[in-house]
């Protein structure tokens, strides 16, 4: 493909297509061309934005040849087909996670994916994180020596609606599945799970069967340890922190604020801004490398984002992670 802007549709016009909408716009080599959601009123007002056209039918899409690339912003259970669909319409897809709540359906076009022309990615952008990204190479490249013990927080700053709890496929495919997906990203893939969930503070959450607290212990192929906490809210802000230990030291990843300005009076010492209080400020810089990527995979026949074989490895570990806090059993992956 020459290096000419990749006409990009985005499907779904809510919080994750909003910022979607926005990378492509300021993305050198890309054109938003259109917005698809199944509400009339959302599509109209996100295309607005930026002068571009929309439409409630997603068969479009596939038919009016408008587009290069989707990204796919729309509820969980549509992603499967719209990979599929991609594909068979030769058009490249970004999708965000998970790539479905059920494994065998997510398994059953890996083949079709395996043997696609086109790219398909999967959007766990947290990859492209530049302190993420800056830690994982300084790791790979021998700093901390070998790496160990790998320690990582995730903690929301409040919990959803319960109506999203009810579809959201439950706290591991939801919202731990990004950090299965650094798990894996750092240490590589995954023997044994371990899982502990709380019911500590939501009786929404407790009334969807749900966690909202938990900690996975996950070991690897090679025997690396990985320690994940979470939960779904978080007084002081949006709690993104990775710690890497090795046998030479180790590297940190603290908290982002909006300023590194501290103040000192004869009430406090060291006084800081709060920490950034949403996911969309957090990994705002992620989200523009993921897209970047996904074009210049596309121009050099590279895969350089996620793959929907990780999509489908950290969904597998997100199912382990759910059975093992419900039966309190230890996990062996195939």
């Amino acid at each position: 493909m020459t290096n000419k802007n990749l006409r990009i549709g985005v499907i779904g016009a809510g919080r994750i297509g909003i910022v979607h909408s926005g990378s492509v716009n300021d993305t050198a080599g890309a054109e938003l061309a259109v917005i698809v959601d199944a509400i009339e009123e959302s599509a109209a007002k996100l295309a607005g934005k930026y002068g571009v056209a929309h439409t409630t039918n997603v068969e479009d899409i596939f038919t009016k040849g408008d587009v290069d690339a989707i990204i796919v912003g729309s509820p969980t259970p549509t992603h499967v087909d719209l990979i599929s669909r991609a594909i068979d319409a030769g058009i490249h897809v970004l999708c965000e996670k998970p790539v479905d709540l059920d494994i065998n359906r997510a398994l059953s076009i890996k083949s079709k994916v395996s043997n696609s022309k086109t790219n398909v990615s999967i959007a766990f952008n947290r990859r492209y994180d530049p302190n993420f990204a800056a830690v994982h190479a300084r790791v790979k490249a021998g700093e901390i020596g070998n790496l160990e013990q790998l320690v990582l927080t995730s903690r929301d700053p409040g919990e959803p609606p319960r109506a999203y709890i009810a579809v959201s496929g439950g706290i591991f495919r939801d919202q731990v599945i990004h950090d299965f997906d650094i798990a894996r990203f750092f240490v590589g893939d995954i023997a044994e799970v371990s899982t502990f969930g709380g019911n500590l503070f939501s009786k929404d959450i407790e009334a969807e069967n749900d966690f909202d607290t938990a900690i996975t212990n996950l070991r690897s192929k090679d025997g690396k340890l990985v320690s994940v906490i979470n939960s779904r809210h978080s007084s002081y802000g949006y709690d993104q922190r990775i710690e890497a230990f090795g046998s030479k030291g180790m590297l940190k990843i603290d908290n982002i604020a909006d300023t590194t300005v501290r103040s000192y009076t004869s009430d406090h010492t060291e006084q800081r801004d709060p920490y950034m209080n949403f996911f969309l400020e957090r990994y705002a810089a992620s989200y523009r490398k993921e897209l970047a990527l996904f074009i210049e995979s596309i121009n050099t026949g590279k895969q350089l984002n996620p793959t929907y074989e990780d999509g489908c490895q950290a969904l597998i570990i997100a199912d382990a992670a759910t059975e093992s806090a419900k039966t309190g059993k230890v996990v062996t992956l195939k």
